[in-house]
């Protein structure tokens, strides 16, 4: 029998493209129900498409595994995007008032619109995440109901190259499959991997890939930086061949001997041999080979912290969080703990979702796929059935085409998350009137009391006034 709910996510990584299929249950855990994938060295470079040929071929030949799997049609399909263009920005957007007024949901959203209109030369903006808002001299989340002469609101934005990013549309057209909605890959991964208490004291997401290292910095539950630097787990194995290895071998050799640190006092006490054997008589010098590991290691370590904010760096309470196919790399954690001198680093193998299947790699993960289960986590529309569907063939049309189920359903999400904005933004209203009005009724409260009080003494006066006259009269 076919399936008749799921979802399917897809992740372009820098070596890899990966699919994945699976069923959100009502407990909140994800059923997989398939994982495939296609090597993509021949046409993704450092997480971008830059052979657009090769890559439809690969994301048909993604989903025709996927379906065979699933023994049914798929409809849509989510997309992470990442890699090396992808990078942050900080903005600021400042609104003056003509006379001191109370912030209200309409001027905020008029903030974010306008920092969304940015123009940035050659590059799109992708998302866009509130930092803080500024009233007067004072910071806040939430400034909606403050009096105020001025707002200022900061900003991060996260910027992409347009032309890579229309690749990337390019390739899902023509290889006939549509799109539901793109996520940001990064965003996806923190979000599946990251405890709470970590994302709020402040923490450090490194994810390990073959060509790229993504960096996202987290300090109070938001994102405050986000880069990918050139350099991954490949660039290890291609220095590696300067001593007379096939690529495979190097491949090979890393993840068998390779150490991305060496203590010089523990090595100094420990006698070990002078060469490895790559097959037969082959060898190489071990030292040479630890040194090469290790230089590139620090390298990238090295670059990442670069990447971390000075006013961030000190704030890192939460630790560095490591995963990606790099991190299983030895001493990995030793190498990242003397570079940068935080001593809490935790490698994420596992991802925080409840994830269940016959799926062998869930066993195995070792990092590799949890961009891809954080993307499943994030998808929110049905992805069973075929496109187009008759059901939506005869309503209304946008612009010429026709709107697809997937296309409708967004309408109508984002229809339900206005009119929910407008719902709670109309009750801070009333709740800020209803603020207003008990603080005048108290003012008032307050000054009939004084003037009753007043009133007393002044009879008082008169009073004590009158009987001394009367006094003096007697006299």
């Amino acid at each position: 029998m076919a399936l008749k709910e799921f979802i399917v996510a897809i992740e372009l990584g820098s070596s890899k493209i990966r699919g994945i299929a699976g069923k959100k249950n009502t407990d909140g855990s994800i059923q997989v129900l398939s994982l495939v994938e296609e090597d993509a060295t021949e046409c993704i470079r450092k997480g971008m498409v830059y052979n657009i040929d090769k890559t439809s071929l690969c994301l048909q030949n993604i989903i025709k595994k996927l379906k065979a799997n699933l023994k049914t049609e798929i409809s849509q399909v989510f997309v992470g995007v990442g890699g090396q263009s992808i990078l942050s920005v900080k903005n600021v957007i400042v609104k003056q008032l003509p006379d001191e007024e109370i912030i209200t949901g309409d001027m905020i959203n008029e903030i974010m619109d306008n920092n969304r209109s940015m123009i940035y030369p050659d590059k799109q903006i992708l998302d866009a995440i509130t930092l803080e808002y500024k009233v007067g001299t004072q910071f806040t989340i939430d400034p909606v109901g403050i009096p105020a002469k001025s707002i200022e609101g900061n900003f991060l934005n996260i910027l992409q190259r347009k032309a890579l990013y229309n690749n990337l549309e390019k390739c899902f057209e023509k290889a006939g499959i549509n799109v539901a909605d793109y996520y940001l890959a990064p965003i996806a991964l923190a979000d599946c991997i990251l405890k709470k208490d970590e994302k709020r004291l402040g923490c450090v997401l490194v994810d390990l890939g073959a060509d790229t290292t993504t960096i996202a910095v987290y300090y109070r539950n938001i994102m405050r930086h986000l880069a990918v630097i050139p350099l991954g787990a490949s660039n290890i194995t291609k220095d590696l061949t300067t001593l007379k290895m096939e690529e495979n071998e190097a491949e090979m050799m890393k993840l068998k001997y390779g150490s991305a640190y060496t203590d010089p006092e523990q090595e100094a006490d420990e006698e070990k041999p002078t060469t490895y054997t790559i097959e037969g008589d082959r060898t190489v010098p071990i030292e040479e080979f630890n040194n090469i590991v290790e230089d590139r290691m620090l390298e990238i370590v090295a670059n990442v912290w670069s990447q971390v904010p000075d006013g961030i760096r000190s704030k890192i309470i939460g630790g560095i969080i490591l995963t990606g196919g790099g991190s299983r790399l030895k001493n990995v954690k030793e190498a990242f703990e003397h570079e940068t001198k935080v001593s809490k680093i935790r490698i994420a193998n596992d991802s925080t979702l409840s994830l269940s299947g016959n799926i062998e790699e869930l066993n195995n993960n070792n990092g590799i796929y949890n961009t891809l289960f954080g993307l499943l986590n994030k998808g929110d529309m049905n992805c069973a059935g075929s496109v187009p569907q008759d059901l939506f063939d005869q309503r209304p049309v946008t612009g010429g085409v026709k709107q697809t189920q997937a296309e409708l359903e967004r309408i109508e999400r984002e229809k339900r998350e206005r009119e929910e904005a407008e719902r709670i933004r109309r009750e801070e209203e009333a709740e800020r009137i209803r603020r207003e009005e008990a603080e005048r009724a108290a003012i008032a409260q307050e000054e009939k009391e004084k003037s009753g009080f007043k009133k007393f003494l002044d009879g008082a006066k008169d009073f004590f006034t009158k009987l001394v006259s009367e006094k003096d009269e007697e006299k």
